[in-house]
């Protein structure tokens, strides 16, 4: 059957990767369930799960497991696993923890795949606890595919499945919002506002002491859901930080992430030895991760029960234009402040709906937004008003807010804003402000579902939540500008370099060998020289040119002004020999544990209109490497004006970390100051975020200062501090980092039949405006051969799904030529595996007059050599039944062909031979 879409977005399938995460249907759609240590003791937890999957209406068979009983209720009870009538998709073990690792290989050895362990006693216990949980984990290996929630959690809920596999207290109603929890105490508060609240979710869980699935596991589980919309996190930790980003990076995309993270003012374990480190601490970090993935960080746990409550019951808002209708000003005026203070926008009005209003409502209304329809207000007369705003282009948004009055009549208000609710597709929030006289209004709207909290500020903090999350994903989305990057220098002969530096041992490396590496990345350096005494300074000194700078040479030392071991502006050889000995004697005298060298000798570097930055990077425990730039020089912790990004960085994420500093304003030109050279600082950010991706051996990396001038950037001032234990366990390839850079190995040239060269590479952001110039190029017939559906015309929407790739996840090479000294696509060939890694599917793009030249034969082949590089079992492709090229590539390449899928699709399917030694470059090692 053809069609013709005429949306300017993809379908479903094209927007979203389908990456089913194994067994986990099990877990949350089960047909049957058997709970392992059921009870008839009402205080047990077995006892309790029997009863909550008995409330939930569970329709599947429950098979109680305990050799003490013949039955529990109304059920049979059996001795054991074996007895059972049939395997169970899903077991609930409620047992002593010490009990637990047998049982999980009883299950593993009966064939079911999902457990959910509730039981304690692990490694949240101290030592003992721990060697058990050892044990556990050892048993759950024996069996590919077992799947554990758990051990020393709440449970499970599935609400829409009728599923409460859980000692929780109650079982939530049916809803759009799965709600995913590392504490079980935290779960039961949000189950009993929940049942309060009439609130529904589509998933409830916790998570436990998380031996097996993670919560980046149920992210892509939830994010493959038809029931579920928005995710609610709660967070204590993170522990596989590659896969978190990606899943939530995929899952933000199109639906929102709000997480709360406990534990903010946690210090590091570790002091801090350089400005990077101090300035960055755990919090920032993960702050600086939520931003890279999309998630929307909640800082106060009221605020997760009012997002909670407004992602239940309304859609997400399209933009940040609210607009405020109320039945007294100073409520009116209270919701304004807390809007504006929050960056939101408050809606302007349309002239016809401000004619409107003014023949609905009395003279003495407000006459623009908030929208005072004054306190002797009828039901009717705030339902009009309402429709009216409602209907308005400008609006996004409608907060109600509601006062008591002397007349006032709040159930009957409420109704009517619940009939004009129902036939609108705009959020609308409401706020009935007071105490028992608006308990009957309230209950009503929570049976409604519509959101009504207790004050307008509560409801505005819920609303501008759901805006950031679209304000961020816009600007993660944000096409980049194309930076030129390159680097002449052999990398791989730089890379022996530094490995002869590492193999001398020391930690810290010293300020020259730290500048030598940033230039060999072309980040520009004031260049020191190494005076090991008095007699080389000055020689040094006259050698580069008055005035200049002199610094302490130690190893020992970080922070140099500490010590006194700085001197700036040294205009003769008279102050060079004084400053000298001040340099050495202090830092003696200061530091007598540190092996003082010398002095460093530099050309002082002076700009009456630079700035200082301090840039930089360290490990984080959990995400690996962050990069920091903030405002820099001796007072750097001081102000602590500084944003920190995960690298990789281009060219938009660079820039959105300078324009997110309070000090931006001065870099930008403030005030008739002359503006400094932005796009330069914003490439040395790019080539530093390279340097460190390149070398997992660097632990923390300071430049601080580096000097902006309207010109250039330079470093005045670097240090390196190694990791020596990655020196003698080298890592995996780009394992110190949450996010898989930029795939430079899949780049090559090839040849088309009439001799002309294409360059095959990885697609990325910048790609953008070509990615739409191709499409463009293509004719209907070709689109759809690929898309399997037309479009008007190609939109920025549709190119974030397809040039904003995460290159753990997929891939999609382009193929690029040159015409007339201009870059252009003229094909794209994309893998998307599953979640497993072993089938992937295909697609493949080729501009119309490049069809005919072995395009699409040289991108098919290069996507098979990649699938068997990655270990791909299988891969899959869909076409048309005319689209003849395509289904002669297939059939020379062993693709066995099913016509019978439908009409207008064949499928195409190839088994690959598993490469037993996967590349670096397979997703699979990426993790």
């Amino acid at each position: 059957m053809n069609r013709t879409d005429t949306a300017d977005s993809p379908t479903k399938k094209e927007q979203e990767i389908t990456m089913p995460v194994r067994n986990l249907d099990k877990i949350f759609h089960p047909e049957s369930v058997a709970i392992i240590g059921a009870s008839h003791k009402a205080t047990s937890v077995g006892h309790t799960v029997m009863q909550n999957m008995a409330e939930a209406g569970f329709t599947g068979p429950v098979y109680p497991v305990n050799p003490r009983y013949e039955k529990i209720g109304d059920k049979q009870c059996y001795a054991s696993l074996a007895d059972l009538p049939t395997v169970p998709d899903l077991a609930v073990i409620c047992t002593p923890g010490a009990t637990v690792p047998n049982i999980v290989r009883e299950c593993g050895d009966a064939g079911i795949m999902g457990l959910v362990i509730l039981s304690a006693g692990f490694r949240e216990t101290g030592e003992k606890g721990r060697k058990l949980e050892d044990e556990l984990r050892e048993a759950a290996g024996e069996y590919p595919g077992l799947r554990i929630i758990g051990p020393n959690c709440l449970g499970i809920m599935s609400p829409h499945s009728k599923l409460n596999a859980s000692f929780g207290n109650t079982t939530p109603a049916p809803g759009r919002v799965a709600f995913i929890s590392q504490s079980g105490a935290l779960c039961t508060a949000v189950l009993d506002w929940a049942l309060q609240e009439h609130i529904g979710f589509s998933h409830f869980v916790s998570l436990g002491n998380t031996i097996d699935v993670t919560i980046g596991d149920l992210i892509d589980y939830f994010a493959t859901d038809d029931w579920t919309e928005s995710l609610i996190l709660y967070v204590e930790s993170i522990t596989e930080a590659r896969e978190f980003m990606s899943a939530a990076r995929a899952f933000a995309r199109n639906k929102p992430i709000i997480a709360y993270k406990a534990g903010r003012f946690t210090e590091s374990a570790e002091a801090a030895a350089s400005h990077t480190g101090a300035m960055a601490g755990v919090d920032t970090v993960y702050e600086a991760a939520f931003n890279r993935a999309g998630i929307v960080r909640i800082s106060e746990m009221t605020d997760m029960f009012d997002c909670a409550e407004l992602l239940a019951r309304q859609q997400t808002p399209k933009g940040p234009r609210l607009a405020i209708v109320t039945n007294a000003g100073g409520p009116g005026v209270m919701a304004t402040d807390a809007l504006l203070d929050r960056n939101g926008v408050l809606a302007r009005l349309s002239k016809e709906s401000i004619e409107k209003l003014n023949a609905e409502l009395p003279a003495a209304w407000s006459k623009s937004n908030p929208i005072d329809v004054l306190g002797d207000a009828s039901p009717e007369r705030l339902a009009a008003a309402l429709k009216i705003v409602l209907e308005d282009p400008n609006v996004d948004a409608v907060l109600t807010v509601f006062a008591p009055q002397a007349i006032s009549q709040p159930v009957a208000a409420a109704e009517a804003v619940i009939k004009v609710a129902k036939g609108s597709r705009k959020p609308i929030l409401t706020s009935w402000m007071g105490g028992a006289s608006m308990a009957g209004a309230i209950d009503m709207f929570n049976r409604s579902g519509i959101p009504t909290y207790s004050a307008p500020e509560q409801a505005v903090r819920a609303f501008m939540y759901l805006v950031s999350y679209a304000r961020t994903r816009e600007v993660l989305y944000e096409t980049p500008r194309e930076v030129p990057v390159g680097f002449p220098l052999n990398r791989g002969k730089l890379r022996g370099v530094f490995d002869t530096i590492l193999s001398e041992g020391h930690d810290t490396l010293t300020e020259s060998t730290s500048k030598a590496l940033l230039e060999s990345y072309e980040i520009p350096v004031a260049k020191p020289f190494v005076a090991r005494n008095m007699d080389d300074a000055v020689s040094l000194a006259r050698r580069v040119g008055y005035p200049v700078v002199l610094k302490v040479l130690s190893p020992d030392i970080t922070h140099k002004t500490d010590v006194g071991g700085v001197e700036l502006g040294l205009a003769n050889e008279t102050e060079v020999i004084e400053s000298f000995h001040r340099i050495v004697n202090r830092a003696k005298e200061e530091r007598p544990d540190a092996d003082v060298q010398g002095v460093t000798v530099q050309k002082m570097v002076i700009s009456p209109v630079g700035r200082e930055l301090i840039v930089g990077a360290r490990r984080d425990n959990v995400f690996g490497m962050v990069m920091l730039v903030g405002a820099g020089g001796t007072a750097a912790e001081l102000f602590k004006d500084r944003a920190l990004e995960l690298p990789p960085l281009n060219e938009r994420l660079a820039r959105r970390m300078l324009e997110s500093l309070k000090s931006w304003p001065l870099l930008d030109g403030y005030r008739g100051r002359p503006r400094v050279n932005v796009d330069r600082l914003i490439e040395s950010l790019i080539r530093l975020s390279y340097l460190v991706a390149d070398y997992p051996e660097i632990k923390e990396l300071d430049v601080n200062p580096l000097l902006v001038t309207p010109d250039d950037v330079i470093a005045l001032d670097a240090r390196v501090i190694l990791d020596h234990n990655m020196v003698l366990n080298p890592p995996r390839r780009f394992s110190h980092l949450a996010i898989r850079p930029y795939p430079e190995e899949y780049t090559k040239r090839v040849k088309l039949k009439d001799g002309r060269s294409v360059l095959l590479r990885p697609i990325k952001p910048e790609d953008e405006p070509m990615w739409h110039d191709l499409l463009a190029s293509c004719s209907k017939e070709s689109i759809w051969f690929r898309f399997r559906y037309l479009f008007k015309k190609s939109t920025h929407e549709m190119a974030t799904r397809f040039c904003f790739i995460d290159y753990d996840r997929e891939i999609a090479i382009v193929a690029e030529m040159e015409d007339a000294g201009e870059r252009r696509l003229v094909g794209v060939c994309r893998l998307v595996p599953d979640a497993d890694r072993t089938n992937a599917e295909y697609g493949v793009l080729v501009a119309d007059a490049l069809q005919g030249q072995g395009l699409g034969s040289l991108l098919t082949d290069y996507c098979l050599e990649i699938c068997t590089n990655w270990g791909i079992h299988t891969i899959v492709a869909e076409t048309a039944p005319q689209n003849q090229r395509m289904l002669s590539i297939f059939a020379h390449r062993g693709f066995t062909l099913d016509r019978n899928t439908c009409d207008d699709v064949v499928l195409g399917r190839k088994e690959l031979v598993k490469n037993p030694s996967p590349t670096e470059g397979s997703p699979a090692l990426l993790r």
